[in-house]
């Protein structure tokens, strides 16, 4: 038979953690995030408390991380970048139901996460567009764009008020005057309203064309996506090696479904009548004057053309 003594040390041992949990029980409900709770929900009785103390740990451990937030990359709470929110419905008891709620931070990051669907990207790095642009920094960066800038301004606002134009802009300059971070610019502004985009470096774009000779598919796919994108740019036009295929069948097509349907935009170290010689002439064939027109009757009267002034940024 066990002792008297051993009995009241079970009864000790045991009731030690009974004693802890009460003690965490009375510290949560003391806690002045349930105390606000509780205020909101007067309804709530200590036992509808009592069985969803896990719910209101959960409450209060959230709010604590939220308020010294570590950022998303090391966000703790079960559902990154979420919080739990408490609310209490009331039928023949009350009953506390829990939601998650998405955090300032990550309503911010499902917002760039937007914007990045929207504009694609070939041969670029797309981190210029998700630094954040205001009117103000662009102005800043160099006053001698002035002009130019306004220009772009002008065009977003029409754009955003009246829809889709049929023209686009034709910025063109000198090296290095930010005529690509302007472009970057108006993308980004144009694809918070919800227009699709693509931007396309031009040198790297017409190497890449080349292994698609033998990847029919991929081709079809790549036209198809700058035929059909709402703002198509093609970056630093000129600068490509030109070749009679890219020229008549590629740029063509594009051009020739897009004029009148969708603006397309282009940057430039040319100006109209320089890219137009440029066009007239590949290394396979020499001179052909008639196709370089041809090819430019698909941009020169569907453009708006914006000289870039300033400064080389690149060194």
């Amino acid at each position: 038979m066990e002792s008297l003594s051993g009995v009241l040390k079970r009864f000790a041992a045991n009731s030690k953690p009974i004693q802890d949990s009460e003690e965490r029980v009375k510290e949560l409900l003391q806690d002045p995030l349930i105390q606000k709770f509780r205020q909101k929900y007067p309804e709530v009785d200590d036992l509808t408390l009592k069985l969803n103390m896990n719910r209101l740990y959960q409450y209060v451990k959230e709010f604590r991380t939220c308020s010294n937030c570590p950022g998303l990359e090391n966000c703790p709470n079960d559902l990154t970048g979420h919080y739990t929110l408490l609310q209490v419905e009331t039928l023949d008891r009350s009953y506390i139901h829990e939601t998650k709620v998405a955090c300032k931070k990550q309503i911010a990051e499902n917002a760039k996460q937007l914007l990045r669907s929207r504009i694609r990207t070939y041969y670029m790095d797309d981190k210029a567009f998700f630094d954040g642009f205001s009117f103000g920094d662009i102005l800043e960066k160099d006053l001698d764009r002035i002009g130019a800038v306004h220009q772009i301004n002008q065009y977003v606002d029409l754009t955003v008020e009246k829809g889709l134009q049929n023209k686009g802009l034709y910025l063109y300059g000198s090296f290095g005057t930010g005529k690509t971070f302007l472009m970057c610019y108006m993308l980004y502004k144009l694809a918070q309203e919800g227009y699709t985009s693509a931007i396309v470096y031009m040198p790297e774009f017409v190497e890449d064309l080349k292994s698609m000779f033998g990847d029919s598919q991929k081709l079809r796919e790549t036209l198809e996506a700058l035929k059909e994108t709402d703002l198509l740019v093609f970056d630093d036009i000129g600068a490509e090696n030109l070749n009679p295929w890219l020229r008549d069948h590629v740029l063509g097509t594009i051009l020739n479904y897009r004029m009148n349907r969708k603006p397309t935009f282009y940057t430039s170290n040319y100006n109209l009548e320089s890219l137009e010689k440029h066009f007239s002439f590949t290394a396979k064939e020499g001179g052909e004057e008639e196709k370089g027109q041809r090819l430019m009757e698909r941009i020169r009267p569907f453009v708006q053309t914006v000289e870039v002034l300033g400064t080389n940024k690149r060194g």
